[in-house]
């Protein structure tokens, strides 16, 4: 017989869950189940169970999906991480749930909150990846790194890397964002709050990267306006930029002779024409902003502003424009400097293997700095996209596909690049380690702009392949601010959500204004200041930190059912090495060789050159 106070208590709960429009419906499963609610901090809590075939969707008349997970032995609040709750099963369990386990779920919308935003279709959120990972890098930098490392005997160490440490680090990072549906910074709460500034951190390191970054994309557009001539203008010494020491390596001419001191057309156009460095001695004196730049980065930032400012349903259609022209592009400049002659050299030069040099520590800490810059975590965008994501989507399938596709873009780069410096190599009469000795821009910018000016149909391929450059840009941008975006909009839900369009223009105009001081003549050293002394180490000391606490803190154990929970089958030991001891020691050995030291040695990219 009920007690008085049962009836009341009862009757109480009734009329809450009247109140905020939450029914629960009692379910089977093996035979009885019960469904507690309990309402906590506006939170509907739900006790369920792992069906036979895996774990079931609950969802709250609102359509949320559930994220959060509890053991129904440990309630939130408790855990190894001191002072702040936790989710998914105590951490020295050591084993995986078994199937009909009671867990109890945290709904992570109600109707107190506004609804999460999700993908409209699957392939928006692996396109925004693939272009987030794809970025600049894969095309200048691999290329470069592969030849100087040993040519294909570099494809050895950079494979394993990537197995033991990069894909790791993404499935991690995948499947936090995932289960916990919170950016970089909320998502702490859930994991272990003591570690919450490692999400500040990965703001302010994405804020300063949107600094310098989409100079890049700026330059790239005043290449492409340039190009809508009939002769290229870096492919002619007679402009008002050029100076008396330049000269064509191609030219006909048999009274032209190449000396020491002497430029070509493509190099005097970057230099004094785009960057205008000569007019600035360094640091210390950067100059007056370029005005062409400046509206060319003002174009970049517009269209970055309309591509993301209502969200991932907008961002998610753009992508399918600048994450696919890329790859048709590079398909047309593989198969067209395919047919270049000497591209043959080129391409040896780019897979004949040195396995000598594979005794050098150097060659391994440089395949695992490419993987780890080119899969990216650690900027709060792995997480934010997947915290987009259907609770239940298989993002283990996700890391493997789209770190597959990253690394074989990187690949097919260094053909695009090679067979073109083959060409140069042969039309040049010299060997292509000559023709190959910039790396960086100047690669794209002077080498490979000088190939194009001297193919047939220049100015088409000069189009295409700087719109392929703004592009793959453009899709790194998208991502670096969207993880910003959502951190922000998660950890102030209240000032924020309602006002997203006005906080992203609000974004926007702070890097665009940050931004300025890489415009000026000087502006290159900024660039070349925030990449190789800002960035690296930062990203690196983040990941780290973060892999740590979620594997010693958060515990591996409750990751793993975590990722159980919402995928149906548990992680094998080898994802647990990794993320235990592997992936540590592979950041800990890349921290010490990536740190910077004061270098007195000359970068071609952004000196003044003898030619001034």
């Amino acid at each position: 017989m009920e007690t008085k106070e049962t009836m009341m208590m009862n009757t109480f709960s009734e009329d809450k869950a009247e109140k905020e429009g939450d029914k629960v419906k009692e379910g089977e499963q093996f035979g009885e189940e019960e469904v507690e609610t309990q309402q906590e901090n506006g939170k509907l809590m739900l006790a369920d169970g792992l069906a036979e075939k895996g774990p079931k969707s609950l969802t709250s008349n609102s359509g949320q999906q559930v994220s959060n997970g509890f053991t129904a032995s440990t309630p939130p609040g408790t855990g190894d991480c001191p002072g702040g709750p936790t989710s998914g099963p105590v951490a020295g369990s050591g084993s995986p749930l078994p199937l009909g386990t009671f867990r109890t779920l945290v709904v992570q919308q109600t109707s107190l909150e506004r609804p999460r935003e999700t993908w409209s279709k699957k392939m928006d959120f692996l396109l925004s990846v693939i272009g987030y990972a794809v970025d600049l890098g894969n095309v200048w930098r691999f290329p470069y790194i592969c030849y100087q490392n040993g040519g294909g005997a570099f494809l050895l160490p950079y494979l394993l890397m990537a197995v033991f440490g990069g894909v790791p680090l993404f499935y991690m990072e995948l499947a936090l964002g995932q289960f916990h549906r919170s950016g970089c910074i909320s998502i702490w709460k859930y994991i272990c709050p003591i570690f919450k500034g490692i999400g500040f951190a990965i703001c302010i390191i994405a804020l300063y990267i949107a600094f310098y970054y989409n100079t890049i994309m700026a330059w790239a557009l005043y290449y492409l306006l340039s190009s809508f001539r009939s002769t290229l203008p870096w492919s002619t010494c007679t402009n008002k930029w050029n100076t008396a020491n330049c000269n064509r390596y191609m030219s006909t001419d048999s009274n032209v002779t190449w000396s020491n001191s002497s430029t070509s057309p493509a190099e005097e156009f970057y230099i004094r024409q785009v960057l205008q460095v000569h007019l600035s001695p360094g640091l210390h004196q950067l100059g007056s902003v370029s005005w062409q730049l400046a509206l060319c980065l003002l174009f970049i930032f517009t269209i970055v502003y309309f591509s993301i400012w209502k969200g991932v349903k907008m961002s998610g259609k753009v992508v399918w424009v600048t994450a696919t022209f890329p790859y048709l592009v590079l398909f047309v400049l593989l198969i067209r400097g395919a047919t270049l002659p000497g591209a043959w050299r080129g391409v040896v030069f780019y897979l004949k293997p040195d396995w000598e040099k594979l005794l050098s520590t150097t060659v391994w800490i440089d395949a695992a700095a490419q993987i780890f810059f080119s899969l990216g975590p650690g900027f709060g965008v792995l997480l934010a996209f997947a915290s987009y994501n259907p609770f239940h989507n298989n993002c283990y399938k996700d890391a493997l596909v789209t770190s597959s596709v990253n690394c074989l873009t990187s690949f097919l780069s260094g053909f695009v690049i090679f067979t073109v410096l083959g060409y140069m190599a042969e039309m040049r009469k010299q060997e292509v380690d000559t023709v190959a000795k910039d790396a960086g821009p100047s690669l794209l910018f002077i080498i490979y702009a000088e190939a194009i000016a001297n193919m047939p149909a220049a100015t088409f391929f000069s189009i295409i392949f700087f719109l392929m450059i703004i592009m793959l840009g453009l899709d790194s941008t998208f991502a670096g601010l969207e993880g910003v975006i959502t951190a922000m909009l998660d950890e102030f839900p209240h000032l924020l959500a309602k006002r997203r369009e006005w906080f992203v223009l609000g974004l926007v105009c702070v890097c665009y204004l940050g931004a300025l001081s890489t415009l000026t003549y000087g502006g290159a050293f900024v660039v070349k200041l925030f990449e190789e002394y800002a960035t690296g180490p930062a990203v690196i000391t983040v990941v780290l930190l973060e892999v740590i606490a979620v594997s010693w803190f958060y515990g591996t154990n409750r990751f793993c059912n975590d990722i159980q929970l919402m995928l149906g089958f548990y992680p094998g030991g080898f994802w647990r090495v990794c993320w235990v001891a592997i992936c540590p020691c592979f950041l800990l050995r890349l921290l010490k060789s990536i740190t910077p030291e004061p270098s007195s040695e000359n970068h071609r990219d952004f000196i003044i050159t003898n030619a001034v």
